[in-house]
């Protein structure tokens, strides 16, 4: 015995939060997050990509009309070419360079320039429609990939196990909703097709600046080495600052949430000078996230654009020399230079799309977190349905943990029969919610076995179970709508007559037809335009038209007067008949009516039996019963409200 209490005081944890990454070592944005260093970019890309495979057509549609684009831009500095060394040159030829005198242009003359002109109009009037229908086809494409993104981020949210939210926080989880999954959706919507034409466009480019003149693009390209070797270099710093960025905008979104969400205990502890100071903390750590990535991306673009236009200056005076030794004429070296141009555009839009991108993809590698996370096992196929639940409840020796080497229950053994009323007893944390967390299955037992009528609750199909218990909790969540909704809440299609009994059923009834909107009356987020009383009422007839064969009470009465207690226990002495119910109540004097008492100490079950068998045991539960008739007798007299045990 004193062995064994040894050994489990000195076990260590096995679940530590991870700080570093196991591969390289650095620090983690977030803890038991991921590494943004170790990610293959390029898998992330292809996961980004994959969003627009639904929509193949739009794709195609998209494709070509940025290709029709590229060649159409291609198309102006031949045009302008021709006009120089075909109309212009030709009509000033007779007088010598800088002669005031100019030839009169012949008709011919007249006829090719308005003809190349209306070709310059022509190929900007089709581009421009062009490009109207690839911003129509990419604004769709990025609307719908935008909402599957995040119907698939939330949805995958939905049936994550409780763990996962255990060591997550709100505000991490939301900002995933609002920046990252918005960014990646920007990424669709400009990155993905701006690539695609910028690759073209530098592709078309080179291949006529070859064709034009090699040897002058040999100069253009001396510093593209250069800027690739830039800007692979500053991606890894790009990628470390933004993810630093993120994590900065998740600690800001959680204390957000929390702030806003417990505003009652801020104001009654006069903490709003206290909580306005730690939120201009967080939000200068943004701050200086955001502006010490934003500064290196400056460098590196400034950097960036004096390189590129070195190769212009190189380009003017070789070419110049061609003009002078007569190998080039005017117009090709023109034309050469506009394509120069066109030519840095794409390059100048990789260096910016670098910044960009990587934001992206660090939104992206977030998001997919969460979508890789691994659900539970609603569709296992190997699952046993049990569409209909006697309420028979086994624990076999029974332990778990939420680190498994720092146990909360140990070897529990129960047999409850269907439709007894079991009443769980003990101080707090040593485990009572736990136990009913596992008959709900929101987490498994790391040893023993638990059975629903004689099947491992693992075997049984998740849907099954849960839509056979019911559960009301001391502080019971309403949704943000109207009354008849959170009641209908288990049973969507229930008609209005199973509503009203089950809301008669509860108490609720006389509550709710005397609001002006009667059921219709919208509660506000969680319910805070109702009492407390009238919450639990609402909660205790949504358990009772749901009609589960399991029920569990977990201090559903704890945090109402007496007078609105009386009305409760009422209602939930009508919901327990012929149910099988789990009952954790503070205040003792509730779980009278129990067909029998667990009492839990250190995690083990230490007694069992009626009230009045364990009152004459005077055991654990005979001193917890004696310490609360002495804290109401103090409180009686003090004035404050008592309840007799």
């Amino acid at each position: 015995g004193a062995e064994a209490v040894l050994l489990e005081t000195l076990t260590l944890p096995t679940e530590i939060e991870r700080t570093r990454c196991d591969q390289c070592g650095r620090f983690l944005p977030e803890k038991d997050g991921l590494c943004p260093f170790c990610i293959r970019k390029w898998d992330t890309l292809k996961r980004i990509i994959g969003f627009l495979a639904p929509y193949r057509w739009g794709v195609i549609i998209l494709m070509l009309s940025s290709a029709l684009i590229t060649g159409l831009e291609l198309i102006p500095p031949i045009l302008v070419a021709h006009i120089i060394d075909d109309v212009l040159v030709p009509a000033g030829s007779p007088g010598s360079p800088g002669s005031e005198v100019v030839a009169p242009v012949g008709l011919g003359a007249v006829e090719l320039l308005g003809t190349l002109v209306l070709g310059l109009l022509a190929v900007r009037l089709l581009s421009w429609g062009i490009n109207l229908v690839n911003g129509f086809v990419r604004a769709d494409l990025a609307a719908w990939t935008g909402r599957d993104i995040r119907s698939r981020l939330y949805g995958n949210l939905q049936f994550l196990p409780l763990r996962f939210y255990d060591r997550r926080k709100v505000g991490s989880l939301i900002s995933r909703f609002l920046n990252d999954s918005d960014r990646l959706e920007m990424f669709l919507l400009f990155g993905v097709p701006y690539v695609l034409s910028n690759l073209l466009m530098l592709v078309g480019v080179l291949g006529l600046l070859l064709y034009l003149n090699w040897e002058l693009t040999l100069y253009v390209l001396a510093p593209v080495p250069l800027i690739v070797a830039a800007s692979l270099r500053q991606w890894r710093q790009l990628v470390r600052y933004w993810t630093r960025w993120h994590a900065k905008w998740s600690r800001l979104s959680t204390h957000l949430t929390e702030s806003i969400n417990g505003i009652r205990v801020v104001k009654a502890f006069a903490q709003e000078r206290r909580e306005e100071e730690r939120f201009r903390t967080r939000n200068d750590d943004l701050r200086q996230a955001s502006v010490s990535a934003e500064r290196v991306w400056f460098i590196f673009y400034a950097v960036m654009n004096f390189l590129m236009s070195f190769g212009v200056f190189l380009v003017w005076y070789f070419g110049g020399r061609q003009i002078l030794r007569e190998t080039l004429t005017i117009g090709a070296l023109m034309a050469f230079v506009s394509y120069i141009w066109q030519l840095y555009q794409p390059l100048q839009f990789f260096s910016q799309v670098n910044n960009f991108i990587t934001r992206a993809f660090a939104g992206a590698e977030r998001v997919f977190e969460v979508i890789d996370a691994r659900p539970e096992p609603f569709t296992d196929p190997r699952a046993v349905p049990l569409p209909v639940v006697e309420g028979r409840v086994s624990f076999r020796g029974v332990a778990f943990g939420y680190d498994p080497a720092k146990p909360v229950l140990k070897e529990v053994d129960l047999e409850v029969k269907p439709g007894e009323m079991i009443g769980l007893v003990g101080r707090s944390g040593v485990g009572k919610t736990t136990l009913v967390n596992l008959v709900c299955r929101f987490y498994e037992a790391n040893r023993g076995i638990l059975e629903i009528d004689g099947i491992d609750i693992r075997r049984i199909r998740l849907e099954d179970l849960r839509r056979q218990i019911g559960m009301v909790a001391q502080e019971s969540f309403l949704f943000n709508g109207s009354i008849l909704e959170n009641i209908r809440y288990g049973k969507p299609e229930a008609p209005l007559e199973e509503v009203f009994r089950a809301a008669r059923a509860a108490n609720a009834h006389e509550f709710i037809v005397q609001k002006p909107d009667g059921y219709d009356t919208l509660v506000g987020e969680s319910g805070g335009r109702l009492s407390g009383g009238e919450k639990q009422r609402i909660a205790i007839a949504r358990a009772i038209l749901r009609d589960p064969r399991i029920l569990i009470l977990d201090e559903a009465t704890s945090s109402v007067d007496t007078p609105t207690e009386k009305k409760l226990q009422e209602a939930i002495r009508r919901l327990v008949q012929g149910r099988t119910t789990f009952a954790i109540a503070h205040r003792l004097s509730t779980l009278r009516h129990a067909d029998r008492l667990v009492v839990i100490d250190e995690g083990r079950i230490a007694e069992m039996g009626t009230h009045a068998e364990l009152m004459a045991r005077e055991g654990i539960f005979y001193k917890l019963v004696r310490t609360q008739q002495e804290s109401s007798a103090v409180m009686a007299v003090g004035g404050g409200r008592g309840q007799p045990a």
